[in-house]
């Protein structure tokens, strides 16, 4: 059962979600840079959007999902997938790389698709008719070529015939001159060569040029209910996902050893009675663009989008990824710097530093919001700390035989919702994570005639002990 459930450790959830995160594909990055301005405190924001798509360079053909329930949440906020299908970046992790490489050493150049191989076999008929009857420095140009087609024309080309040389003419041609094999060779070995090594692995890992920058840079990689964007990083542009939720939390540290979750940063004011209740990263937003939060303190820092990534301050785009990466940024200092105000016992400076900022987030630093689980963050950086949820309450089923977890859920999904886990033949726990549900269930299955529930004691109730004993 891939469901999150409230029973669900984190290695356990980590587990479900690794399945999911193996058969999904990415289709949009956003990414938001804030640069402080040195004479001011004022934050100018260059948002940008990427469309992704997997790497098909030499690898064997990636097989993904695309969920239609996705399709159509995506679409009703405008998704552009024409834009995702036919321009999308390429990508790819270190495994997929290096399989491209030992290929290109190894000069054994495989197409993989169908459709790639049609395009390919009609540009060599096209040349291997044309070859025999040309001369010496004679050339042709190959039309109409798409994507990766310009690159992998060239490629079959050289490795089928040691007579021809190519060269790319932009516009989606290739320029085809018949050489001495002798001249073919000195124009490999030259710098001028477009189909240089290098040169392929650079366009085939795409985006990952990016995250490697972004590992490099080391600086505080911000997101909102970030766990799945962590290992959906990890699994595209690191390595495939290992099977150890201890290896993931100490890969991802390594790559970004500050990550801040806006949703735990939330929790945390909501909990201090700074905002009232949201529930999205666009409600919190514009909670905090209210004036009246802080009227005393010093003004908010001043967010503005540089020039070129406008569109953000005209107009709002819910779940397209750079206006989504713009909101976390936003929030993140809008929520830090009212900590800093109600924190600070003596009066904040005007100007507060973005270090003072991290400060005051000392405590949500690394730890990343868990939804409905056994903890309620996951500690990127240590042990992940218990959620203190209700109390369990154990179901005791006389003179029903066989009744199932689900036929239990749907019993008392209609005053509350609890997970549900069997415990023996006749007995089920229940977890919810509101105490007022705990409290609702128990008094009005106080004089059920099939139901007896009671609060979950482990040493009178599990099995384990009670095998022990006896």
């Amino acid at each position: 059962n891939s469901v999150p459930s409230l029973f669900d450790s984190p290695a356990e959830r980590y587990v479900k979600a690794r399945q999911s995160v193996h058969r999904f594909t990415l289709v949009q990055l956003g990414k938001c840079c804030f640069d402080t301005e040195s004479d001011f405190l004022r934050y100018v924001v260059h948002s940008y959007n990427f469309f992704l798509f997997p790497s098909t360079l030499g690898i064997r053909d990636v097989e993904f999902t695309l969920s239609a329930s996705s399709i159509q949440f995506l679409s009703h906020y405008g998704f552009d997938y024409n834009k995702f299908l036919k321009d999308g970046i390429p990508y790819m992790n270190e495994v997929q790389e290096k399989i491209l490489r030992q290929r290109l050493l190894a000069g054994t150049w495989e197409v993989c698709s169908n459709a790639d191989r049609d395009v390919l076999k009609k540009a060599i008929d096209e040349v291997t008719s044309w070859i025999a009857a040309a001369k010496e420095e004679d050339t042709m140009i190959l039309q109409d070529l798409n994507g990766y087609h310009v690159l992998e024309v060239q490629l079959v080309l050289r490795q089928a015939l040691e007579n021809v040389w190519t060269e790319p003419l932009g516009d989606k041609k290739v320029m085809v001159k018949k050489v001495s094999p002798e001249y073919r060779q000195r124009l490999e070995n030259s710098s001028f060569d477009h189909c240089q090594k290098k040169l392929i692995l650079l366009s085939a890992r795409g985006f990952t040029n990016l995250f490697q920058i972004l590992v490099k840079a080391k600086k505080p990689l911000v997101g909102h209910n970030m766990l799945l964007d962590l290992m959906h990083l990890h699994d595209k542009f690191y390595r495939p996902l290992p099977e150890s939720y201890e290896e993931f939390k100490r890969n991802i540290h390594n790559l970004f050893p500050v990550i801040i979750d806006t949703k735990t940063v939330i929790k945390s004011v909501q909990k201090k009675c700074l905002f009232s209740r949201v529930s999205s990263l666009l409600e919190a937003y514009a909670v905090l663009c209210s004036s009246n939060l802080n009227p005393k303190g010093p003004p908010c820092p001043v967010i503005a989008l540089a020039s070129g990534c406008s569109r953000y301050a005209e107009k709002k785009s819910p779940h397209e990824a750079g206006y989504d990466a713009f909101l976390c940024g936003s929030v993140l200092l809008m929520s830090a710097h009212l900590l800093l105000c109600r924190s600070a016992d003596d009066a904040v400076e005007a100007d507060p530093s973005f270090s003072q900022y991290l400060t005051v987030l000392a405590e949500h630093v690394n730890k990343v919001n868990f939804i409905r689980g056994g903890v309620s963050s996951i500690n990127f950086s240590g042990e992940d700390a218990p959620c203190r949820h209700p109390p369990a309450l154990i179901v005791h089923v006389r003179g029903l035989p066989g009744l199932t977890e689900r036929q239990i859920y749907q019993e008392f999904k209609a005053r509350c919702r609890f997970d549900v886990r069997r415990l023996s033949k006749n007995q089920f726990i229940l977890l919810s994570n509101q105490y007022k549900h705990v409290r609702l269930v128990l008094r009005d299955y106080r004089h059920h005639p099939h139901l007896q529930v009671s609060v979950y004691r482990h040493w009178r109730h599990s099995p384990s002990v009670n095998c022990l004993l006896q």
